[in-house]
């Protein structure tokens, strides 16, 4: 069997290239005789790896000197304790609810401080972006917590909100790289790599350098303060060197194909291909407000669940893979990150579209 369109929410697709050169160092990195899988994260070798990896992806991003960059393991999950621990002051934290991976970020920080709830879509099933012009925030407000792109509910921010100079986190996992990031406009932003960028057990965080605080209470595990990190280069213990190193050959290969604006143009085509026929279609609706969808993840749902278990067996069969909904709210999602191809996009539309034609009117 060939290689299939993986519509999967994460692990996902990398680009092909990238997997090629990666297969083609797999037995032996530039002459060193081994695998990168294999090497000493202490060797010089890796070090440039390492190295690379961040200078390549502050060139991406346009990261300022006084932000640092963080391999951390633990995945975005873990951040949503590593945050409020970090970045705690007066134990306030304001989040805006937009989806279950904010939610359950809001309900971690609820361990370390009082927990505002400045503003929510869950009104209407996380189908939106609520207006975060004039938001309540607390005058104690240690921060403003987003997540920037929602993965289950397939909504993003068009805007980011009025903190009200505090600090803005966000939470980018299934949008970063995606698009142009202005990153002086956050205090940190984070995501786990496995949706966008490389394989999963990595996340990567880019915080501003006065926000890592090394007066934390002494009952702070040592892997969870960002001090850890950013004085010992991402290396206080083995990190994940397999995932940095992919991650590392996806920032060559988006600066190849002429960075993040266009990336972002690709990703707009893509997903115009899969909301245009949404639109249009009488048995498949998209389930998000059209100003807030998401270019990454493309919920959308039949007239039944009976009905959306058929049509993801119909899918998998005719070799697209990973189509079912989140096991929280059913339906169909398509992920379309950065490495799925406009093709794979164009393919699913016409098998939906015959898929409509031979069983819409049943």
């Amino acid at each position: 069997m060939g290689r299939v369109f993986n519509f999967s929410a994460g692990p996902a697709m990398m680009p092909l290239p990238v997997l090629k050169e990666i297969q083609k160092e797999l037995l032996d990195y530039k002459g060193s005789g081994m695998s990168v899988m294999e090497m000493s994260h202490r060797s010089k070798v890796f070090q440039q790896i390492a190295d690379e990896a961040e200078a390549d992806l502050r060139e991406l991003m346009g990261i300022p000197d006084n932000y640092k960059v963080l391999f951390i393991q633990g995945g975005a999950t873990l951040e949503f304790s590593m945050i409020p621990i970090n970045l705690c002051k007066n134990g306030v934290f304001d989040y805006i609810v937009t989806g279950a991976w904010s939610k359950k970020a809001m309900t971690e920080a609820k361990k370390f401080g009082r927990v505002n709830v400045i503003a929510s879509s869950e009104d209407r099933n996380y189908s939106y972006i609520p207006d975060c012009s004039d938001l309540p925030v607390d005058d104690d407000a240690d921060y403003v917590y987003i997540c920037e792109n929602e993965t289950i509910h397939g909504t993003t921010y068009q805007k980011l909100p009025n903190t009200k100079g505090k600090i803005l986190v966000a939470d980018q996992s299934s949008m970063f790289l995606s698009k142009p990031c202005n990153v002086s406009d956050y205090g940190l932003i984070y995501a786990g790599v496995q949706k966008n960028v490389g394989p999963a057990g990595l996340a990567i965080v880019i915080i501003r350098e006065d926000l890592i605080k090394t007066d934390l209470p002494e009952n702070v595990p040592i892997y969870l303060r960002y001090s850890t990190h950013s004085e010992n280069g991402s290396m206080y213990n083995t990190p994940n060197c397999w995932a940095i190193y992919c991650c590392g050959k996806v920032f060559k290969y988006l600066k190849s194909i002429g960075g993040l604006e266009a990336m972002a143009k690709l990703n707009k085509e893509k997903a115009q291909v899969l909301y245009d026929f949404l639109d249009q279609s009488k048995m498949f609706n998209g389930t998000v407000d059209k100003e807030f969808r998401s270019l990454m993840n493309v919920p959308f749902v039949t007239a039944s669940a009976e009905s959306d278990a058929e049509v993801v067996a119909a899918t998998k069969a005719a070799g697209f893979d990973n189509l079912k909904g989140h096991k929280s709210v059913g339906g169909l999602r398509a992920s379309i990150y950065n490495a799925m191809p406009i093709e794979g996009v164009r393919a699913l539309v016409d098998f939906l579209k015959k898929y409509e034609e031979e069983h819409g009117n049943v």
